[in-house]
């Protein structure tokens, strides 16, 4: 099979899980089989929005989960961007993807992607707009003039919501200030600000609550001064023809863990939520709406 230079974004790293629970790394993209077949694994992947090792500590036991749950082996399949994970879902080289809202959407577009399930957190969520300490930033107004960044271009908490409630309340990026960029990730966003590259950006609030949490980020040096009103954000998505059986079955497995009980809790800690509720297409209006409105959906 040729491999197109997105194809190869999407091959980098694979983790597998076997029937015995070990993980090894594979090159390579596993081809469907035909029409009427069975699958016989399931390739998943998520947007790129923390740094590769903490995507593998994420997702590499919820590759053991999966296979367990969906009855064939899993592959974890990490991108080195957002787009990746969209042409990867609508070229069927993927099967089920942790998107971001915006990312969602565009896969539905494109794709006619599912929502399965996104966690009770992912309802009502915000992004975090920070500020190094001491450089006058207490207010949205304040940004004019200053240098900012948002995380990936196509990540919803980092530029999407971020970029759409600064224009509700008057500021035009392009415009208004002096420099912006994106740093690709939201913990690259919170060390940025902490260094002083720039003067102020906007990332997930799980993220920075897990920064700060775990000393990462120095409470000194960054603050919080302005949060985003809520929206939904990410959600587990499967291509629009995956065999409706086996989507059902991984909805479920979703679904069935318990916050309460100790194995699944250590699953649930890993993506930062208690536990996971079903979504549908219509509950992601606003962010389809936010897309048009900041000009990255046409």
């Amino acid at each position: 099979m040729e491999k197109t230079p997105r194809t190869r974004e999407i091959c980098r790293v694979v983790i597998v899980a076997g029937a015995v629970g070990a993980l090894v790394l594979l090159g390579g993209v596993f081809t469907p089989g035909g029409a009427g077949e069975p699958l016989k694994e399931l390739r998943v992947s998520a947007i790129p929005d923390e740094n590769p090792t903490e995507l593998s500590r994420i997702y590499t036991p919820f590759v053991e989960y999966l296979t367990k749950a969906a009855g064939i082996p899993v592959r974890y399949y990490s991108v080195v961007d957002y787009a990746a994970t969209v042409e990867g879902l609508a070229a069927k080289k993927l099967d089920l993807v942790w998107y971001g809202g915006l990312t969602f959407v565009q896969a539905k577009r494109r794709a006619g992607a599912i929502p399965l399930v996104s966690r009770k957190e992912d309802l009502q969520f915000h992004s975090k707009f920070i500020a190094h300490t001491g450089n006058g930033i207490r207010t949205l107004a304040d940004l004019k003039g200053k240098t900012f960044t948002f995380g990936s271009p196509g990540s919803t908490s980092g530029h999407l919501m971020p970029r759409y409630f600064l224009l509700k309340n008057g500021i035009v990026p392009e415009r208004d200030f002096a420099r912006f960029s994106y740093s690709g990730a939201h913990d690259a966003t919170a060390l940025w600000v902490e260094g002083g590259k720039v003067d102020a950006g906007a990332l997930n609030e799980l993220v920075w609550e897990k920064l700060t949490q775990t000393g990462k980020v120095d409470s000194k040096k960054v603050t919080v001064f302005w949060t985003t009103p809520p929206y939904i954000d990410y959600v587990w998505t499967a291509r629009a023809d995956l065999d409706p059986a086996l989507t059902e079955k991984i909805a479920k497995a979703f679904l069935s863990l318990d916050y309460n009980k100790p194995e699944d809790r250590k699953l649930l800690d890993l993506q930062r939520t208690h536990g996971y509720v079903r979504v549908t297409p219509k509950d992601f209006a606003q962010i389809e709406e936010a897309g048009l409105v900041s000009g990255l959906l046409k």
